[in-house]
């Protein structure tokens, strides 16, 4: 009897935990947060769980690629830009922080009063020291580029077998040039994954000197786990900027900024897209407009070790909590 009033205990636990989660949203992905140490799951509305799931699978990937589905997004994106730049959006900031707990003594300004409209609040800066830049002053040393969901591959092999699913994922495809792309064959990969909650502008990982720029068009996939675990080359396809970072510690690192579903515009600062250009670790390279985004930034082969915790969880196929600056990894001991 007691076995059963247990088991029946037990189920009455998971029931109202399930009903939190699903009040708060947290329906998305497993995370670890970094910082605290602590599994959690990202918040995300129910209805886009749902769809996303009954979108991105085997038998529906087809619909996903064609023309109809791409215009679709396309004029979503354009659309959801225009409205958050308007004075009415500016209606929406409170709730919205107010649901993620979005802590404003970060920001500057920390008052949302100050925003006039919602994607002033979106592209929101930090105030300075509130993501310190892990050993600043040691070029060995890579840091976290965004506030976001990061897994990393020490080989381009293991993307595909562990996240990215889609069929034609490659550095070659990804910056749309094979020859360009010969510096990263089979070489380390971070990917990291923002959500509209997050801050939205992002950072150098390397100390270095500009030495390529790129801008590619393309689509505006969601890149929500359930998607880049799909068939869809969501990665290759979606509009994104490229910069090649010369770095004398890491070599040559290339940083992607990709946009999604939502995203108004994919923004590289004037000054990064310059040859030459001298970038600190930490530096802002550029931000994203309103919506979710990815960035990947991949090393050459051998010459970066990604920290141990990061490395763990991506076997585990767990994406970890990271803010701009912690630490990312650093030069193997054999090259320092």
């Amino acid at each position: 009897m007691f076995s059963v009033w247990a088991l029946l205990h037990s189920f009455a636990d998971w029931v109202l935990g399930f009903c939190k989660l699903c009040q708060n949203r947290e329906v998305g992905w497993q995370t670890l947060d970094r910082r605290s140490g602590r599994y959690k799951r990202e918040q995300q509305p129910l209805w886009k769980k749902f769809k996303l799931i009954i979108l991105f699978n085997p038998l529906m990937d087809w619909i996903d690629s064609t023309s109809i589905m791409r215009l679709w997004m396309h004029e979503k994106t354009i659309n959801a830009g225009k409205k958050e730049g308007t004075l009415a959006s500016r209606s929406q900031i409170k709730s919205f922080v107010d649901f993620f707990h979005i802590n404003m003594d970060d920001f500057e300004p920390s008052d949302i009063s100050k925003y006039q409209t919602f994607e002033q609040f979106f592209v929101r800066k930090h105030k300075a020291g509130a993501r310190p830049i892990h050993e600043a002053s040691n070029p060995s040393k890579a840091c976290v580029v965004a506030d976001s969901r990061v897994v990393v591959y020490p080989t381009m092999t293991a993307t595909r077998t562990q996240w990215i699913k889609g069929k034609h994922f490659t550095i070659g495809n990804l910056i749309d040039n094979e020859k360009a792309a010969e510096p990263w064959i089979d070489g380390a990969v971070a990917s990291f994954r923002l959500s509209p909650q997050d801050y939205h502008r992002y950072h150098s990982p390397v100390t270095g000197t500009v030495k390529w720029y790129k801008r590619i068009p393309g689509d505006f996939y969601q890149v929500d786990p359930v998607c880049l675990r799909s068939g869809v080359d969501i990665l290759t396809r979606n509009a994104r900027c490229c910069v090649c970072i010369d770095s004398k510690e890491f070599g040559q690192v290339l940083f992607v900024a990709i946009g999604a579903t939502d995203v108004g515009d994919v923004e590289i600062r004037p000054e990064m897209q310059e040859p030459g250009h001298l970038v600190r670790k930490g530096e802002e390279v550029g931000l994203f407009q309103f919506g979710g985004s990815s960035i990947i930034v991949a090393f050459e082969k051998g010459r970066i070790e990604f920290d141990d915790d990061l490395a763990t969880m991506s076997r585990r196929q767990i994406m970890v909590d990271v803010e701009v600056g912690m630490s990312m990894g650093s030069v193997p001991p054999k090259r320092v």
